[in-house]
């Protein structure tokens, strides 16, 4: 156990990291410090005044006017978003506070500047709309406790990079396709851009950390993984009513997850080509997405019985699932399986 330093005890712990300009980068490693460092050059580059855009965008099309069910609706689910926005300006924060090399370092603080611009400006927005936003429900709140409570980096990033802001990726994607509201719909692909940039922190920084793992962080990884991903899960199937009242089906919205988690793992492949392709956690995430939201629809009677070895089927690759019918660009494809 390494004892703390007369001068560590005197500045009162940790302090400013002196060292971190020691560590020597290999080819790749610079590389990647480089892409990091852009995501805050490029971020400080793109910039976009909140304010400046949502006016404009009501001056365009007036402020939003919707019938009453859709409007509660669509200001339920951008509660959530724009809560979910808090959260990652906090984890943000904290992420640009806790890691130490500066590229990265840049690259979280980026993010500090975007998320607070975009919780701002959906609260704005959902003013507009005429709604008060609503505490976020229990199963969403525990996704964002998940992340903001842990110390663990990794963790952090896992639940930050690759699993919240992959969600409000969907989110904000379907709903604009849709063409909900127009001043929304105009306003998500800012919020996309941000985003889009944010996940690139974690696809450099997760497999990196991953690596320094041996068996068992790696199964406390993958177990965290699962839960927080079955807990996401479990707030996407609490909110259906309102996401099919928007027009929203949510196996649309797992199919475009699934899609954009592939992109990611493309993108993670091409630096760790031992990054896994099919992992069991996917495979598990999979069959649970089958047990909630049936390929048969929402409104299919089916036991539990039923729902579970169509589960287990989509799991051993035996059933096609979420990813055959909506995991591919394009049209919805139906399901080739009895049921």
């Amino acid at each position: 156990m390494r004892l703390p330093s007369l001068r560590g005890i005197l500045l009162g712990g940790d302090f400013l990291p002196f060292d971190m300009f020691d560590r020597a980068y290999g080819d790749a490693e610079a590389r990647r410090a480089r892409r990091m460092e852009s995501i805050y050059h490029v971020g400080q580059a793109r910039i976009w005044d909140g304010r400046d855009v949502l006016a404009q965008l009501v001056a365009k099309h007036g402020p939003p006017k919707l019938p009453p069910e859709t409007s509660r609706a669509l200001a339920r689910v951008f509660a959530i978003i724009m809560w979910g926005e808090l959260a990652a300006w906090k984890i943000s924060a904290q992420l640009s506070d806790e890691i130490v090399p500066l590229e990265a370092k840049l690259a979280a603080a980026s993010q500090v500047h975007d998320e607070a611009r975009h919780f701002y400006v959906m609260h704005d927005y959902l003013e507009l709309l005429g709604d008060k936003p609503a505490p976020m429900e229990f199963w969403s709140q525990r996704v964002l406790a998940m992340t903001l409570g842990t110390d663990d980096l990794l963790k952090k990033l896992l639940g930050m990079q690759l699993t919240v802001e992959t969600i409000a990726l969907v989110i904000f994607q379907r709903v604009r396709e849709l063409e909900v509201e127009p001043v929304l719909t105009e306003l998500l692909p800012y919020y996309e851009r941000d985003e889009a940039r944010h996940v690139g922190l974690g696809v450099q920084m997760v497999p990196q950390l991953m690596n320094q793992l041996r068996l068992p962080g790696l199964v406390d990884i993958a177990l965290f993984q699962l839960d927080m991903l079955t807990t996401t899960l479990i707030a996407l199937k609490s909110i259906e009513p309102d996401l099919l009242a928007l027009g929203v089906d949510p196996r649309s919205m797992l199919g475009i997850a699934f899609r954009k988690q592939s992109e990611i793992d493309a993108a993670i492949q091409a630096e760790f080509p031992l990054w896994p392709t099919d992992p069991p956690v996917r495979r598990v995430f999979e069959g649970l997405c089958e047990a909630l939201f049936p390929s048969e629809g929402g409104s299919a009677r089916l036991g539990v019985a039923t729902r579970i070895r169509h589960a287990i089927e989509v799991v051993a690759r035996a059933r096609p699932g979420v990813v055959e019918q909506w995991g591919s660009r394009g049209e919805r494809r139906p399901a080739a399986h009895a049921a």
